[in-house]
């Protein structure tokens, strides 16, 4: 079991110094081989303060109950074994490959420990390059993680157990960084690909 201060979830090829790298691939930068598709992770619960995840989460499923199937034949001898794997698997459990990270990374993370989350931002062409990118990432989409937000929208019936404020910042395109602040935040709202990622830092809040 995983219990480290600092972690970089979905590291690939890439060593942040200071940071325990966990990939589903061994490269030279990963200390852990982990599927971050299969849920529980092996990592302690309130046991990271620090993370940084950085162009994983626009990769994640868009429903993970076909891959909680895969995972339950997988480890099945026969048909008998097969479905008692398949009896237990809840079926009204969120499935959505996003709102399982997030709420894996609530689990993970001590009171006002945080994340840094980069993703390519929704209206950059960096979003839809990779044909392996199951999703775009707004400034909106962090709300959802935000469990005063989700009480006045309503939205008990997601599921969710996470409970994030975040703060959240932009890489800008080309010489748009230098632009005068309202035209350079008009054009992200108006215009495609002055944002190439965004970054964002959320905090677990207290539960």
């Amino acid at each position: 079991m995983i219990s480290e201060l600092k972690l970089n979830l979905a590291c690939g090829q890439s060593k942040i110094e200071g940071y325990f790298g966990i990939d589903k691939v061994e490269t030279e930068a990963t200390n852990a081989v982990m599927d971050l598709e299969v849920f529980p992770w092996d990592i302690e619960s309130d046991s990271a303060e620090d993370i940084i995840c950085s162009h994983y989460v626009e990769h994640t499923p868009m429903d993970t109950y076909g891959k909680r199937v895969v995972m339950a034949a997988r480890d099945s001898i026969d048909f008998i074994e097969f479905k008692k794997a398949l009896d237990n698997i809840d079926i009204n459990a969120p499935s959505d490959g996003l709102m399982l990270f997030m709420d894996e990374v609530y689990r993970i993370l001590k009171p006002g420990g945080k994340i840094k989350i980069i993703a390519p931002y929704y209206s950059s062409i960096r979003c839809w390059q990779d044909p392996t990118h199951r999703r775009a990432i707004s400034d909106a989409t962090f709300l959802y993680f935000n469990k005063g937000w989700r009480d006045v929208n309503k939205l008990d019936h997601y599921g969710l157990k996470c409970d994030f404020d975040f703060t959240q910042g932009y890489d800008i395109a080309g010489d748009w960084a230098s632009r005068h602040d309202d035209s350079r935040n008009n054009a992200i709202l108006h215009y495609n690909n002055i944002v190439n990622d965004i970054h964002v830092v959320l905090t677990k809040r207290e539960k």
